[in-house]
Formats: structure tokens, sequence, C-alpha cells
């Protein structure tokens, strides 16, 4: 029997990744800063789940929330250096998604 456990780390680093939304939020910043109303149009995501998403993203030290003094106030949010660092990983998803997943056919969505 094999005696593999998982590191507490990479745990933990799943349980933070695996939460709804949060890997496309982070993909969807590394096109550059985005303000709310574009992630919400361009994710299809609630503006609740995303401020909760972003809140926590922002809180575990992924993305930065920079809030600029004009009228209306413009804010943004943007990958951190730690958020960043995620870049090669998503991008290797990202191509080993190309392979190996079949795309959704207008059925299967409508289902």
């Amino acid at each position: 029997m094999n005696n593999f456990e998982l590191c507490p780390r990479f745990e933990k680093a799943m349980s933070i990744l695996s939460q709804r939304w949060t890997t496309l939020i982070l993909y969807q910043l590394m096109t550059g800063p985005q303000r709310f109303c574009t992630m919400t149009d361009k994710l299809g995501v609630s503006g609740k789940t995303l401020s909760e998403r972003l809140k926590d993203l922002e809180q575990q030290g992924f993305i930065v929330r920079d809030v600029y003094p004009e009228t209306p106030v413009r804010i943004e949010y943007s990958l951190t250096e730690k958020g960043l660092s995620l870049t090669p990983v998503m991008k290797a998803i990202e191509k080993w998604s190309q392979v190996w997943i079949e795309p959704e056919s207008v059925s299967d969505i409508e289902n």
C-alpha cells in the first residue's frame, strides 16, 4: 500500500484555488488591471460573489485593490507578485485543456 501523504501547503493551495470562481478571476486579471464591472461582464459572475472572492484574494495577498480619487471614483484590481507567480501554472492548464478537454456544444450548455 502506498503511504503517500499530501503536503499541507499543497493541500492549502488546492483549497484556495478550488473555490468557485477563484481561478477564473485570477486568470482574467493576468491580462492586466480590471475594474469590477468589467470582470462581472466577462466572467458572468454575480456582483456579490465577485466581491466576496476579490476580498478573499486580497486578504490572501493574490490581488491588490487600487482606488483612484477621480469623479466618479475608479477602482481597479490587479495581481500582486504572488498572484502573477501563478501565470505559468495557469498557462500550463490552458495548454492542457486545449489538448484534452472537448469544447461544449450549444446543446450541452442548454441542458
